[in-house]
C-alpha cells in the first residue's frame, strides 16, 4: 500500500515516526510532506526522515490560516497528483485532508484535544477514519461529523509514540546543566508574544519565579525565543534538542501545551499544566487521576531535586495506532 503522511507541527513529527516505520516494517510504500513552522524541519532533519516541504506557517488570524488552508492544499494537491497513493493521513493536518479528498484518497486524522472546532469541521467531515483517545466523549465530535468514523485507542498517545524510547544523557551536556541542581523545563504557550500579548499572566508570573534557576524553556516561535535571549535568566536552546529525555531528566516540567504535558505523565515526570484554554477529556482524566497539577500560583512551584518516579511508565504498540488510521 502507498501511504502519505502530512506533517505540519513539530509534536506531530514524534507522533508519526515510530508508526512511519511500523508501516515501512510491514512493507507499505510511506512518503512524507511537511510544513515549516515551528522546529517542525529540523526535527526531521534531526532524526533523517525523508521528507518534502510543501508550504509554511501562514500566522494566527482567522484569515492568515484560511489562507494558509488554501494555497498548501493546493500545492499538496499537485504534488500527490499521479503518485497513486492508497491512503492519505495527519495529525490534525486540514491541508491533507483537503487535498485527499479531492484527489479521492481515502484519509484518516487524529488528534488529542476535541474543542479545535474550526479544525475539526474540516477533518472530520472529509476524513474516512477519525482515531482519538477513548478518553473523549464520541458525543464531543459528532458535530464535526465524526459520528461512524471514530476509532478510539485506549491510554495516551504519548504512550504509543514513546513506547521504544530510552531517555540519553547526553542532551544534559549539550546543555551544560548541573546534575546536582534541580532542573525545570518549561514550554511556552502558543501566543506570539509571551509578556505583552498573553492573555492571562500566568505564564509571566511562572517565568518570574524561575527566572535565575536551573529553568529551560522551549519557545515554539523564534518571536518567542528572541523575547526570552531579552529577558535573560533562562536556558534557550538554540534549535531542536533531544525535548524527551530532557523531560525524562527533569524534576519537574511546567507547560501551558497539551502535549509536552502528557509526554510528562507518560515519562514519570511530575508536571503543571497553565493552559488557560477550555480543558479536554484527556487532560481532564490526568487531573482527575492526580497524574497532572494545575497550576494557579507560580509561588508554590517547589524547586527540589526530585528522587523517582512518579509511577512505572506504560508503554503501548505504535500498531495499534497504525490500524486504527489505516482501518476501513
Amino acid at each position: 500500500m502507498r501511504i502519505w503522511v502530512d506533517l505540519t507541527n513539530s509534536p506531530h513529527v514524534l507522533v508519526m515516526r515510530p508508526l512511519i516505520e511500523a508501516m515501512r516494517e510491514d512493507g507499505h510504500e510511506v512518503e512524507v510532506t511537511a510544513r515549516d513552522f515551528a522546529q517542525t524541519i529540523q526535527l526531521l532533519e534531526r532524526f533523517g526522515m525523508e521528507h518534502t516541504q510543501i508550504g509554511r506557517h501562514r500566522g494566527g488570524r482567522m484569515l492568515d490560516k484560511a489562507v494558509g488552508l488554501f494555497d498548501r492544499s493546493l500545492a499538496l494537491t499537485r504534488w500527490a497528483r499521479g503518485r497513486r497513493f492508497d491512503r492519505a493521513m495527519g495529525h490534525g493536518s486540514n491541508d491533507v485532508s483537503v487535498a485527499a479528498k479531492l484527489l479521492r484518497i481515502p484519509a484518516a486524522t487524529a488528534f488529542d484535544y476535541e474543542w479545535a472546532t474550526v479544525q475539526h469541521n474540516v477533518n472530520c467531515r472529509l476524513c474516512r477514519a477519525v482515531v482519538v483517545p477513548d478518553a473523549i466523549p464520541p458525543e464531543r465530535l459528532y458535530r464535526y461529523g465524526a459520528r461512524g468514523k471514530i476509532r478510539a485507542y485506549e491510554g495516551l498517545k504519548e504512550e504509543y509514540y514513546l513506547a521504544g524510547f530510552e531517555p540519553d544523557e547526553a542532551v544534559l551536556a549539550e546543555l551544560g546543566l548541573d546534575s546536582s541542581r534541580p532542573l525545570v523545563v518549561v514550554r511556552t504557550p502558543p501566543d506570539v508574544s509571551l509578556y505583552h500579548r498573553f492573555e492571562n499572566d500566568l505564564f509571566r508570573r511562572v517565568l518570574e519565579r524561575l527566572r535565575g534557576e536551573q529553568a529551560v524553556v522551549l519557545p515554539r516561535t523564534e518571536a518567542q525565543r528572541d523575547e526570552l535571549a531579552r529577558a535573560g535568566g533562562f536556558i534557550v536552546p538554540e534549535r531542536a534538542i533531544d525535548a524527551q529525555s530532557l523531560i525524562a531528566f527533569a524534576d519537574l516540567v511546567i507547560s501551558a501545551g497539551g502535549t509536552m504535558n502528557r509526554e510528562a505523565v507518560a515519562l514519570g515526570t511530575p508536571v503543571y499544566t497553565t493552559f488557560e484554554g477550555r480543558l479536554g477529556a484527556v487532560d481532564e482524566k490526568l487531573l482527575r487521576e492526580g497524574r497532572m497539577q494545575r497550576l494557579s500560583n507560580p509561588d508554590e512551584v517547589a524547586l527540589v531535586k526530585r528522587t523517582s518516579s512518579t509511577g512505572e511508565r506504560v508503554r503501548r504498540d505504535p500498531r495499534l495506532l497504525v490500524d486504527r488510521l489505516l482501518a476501513p
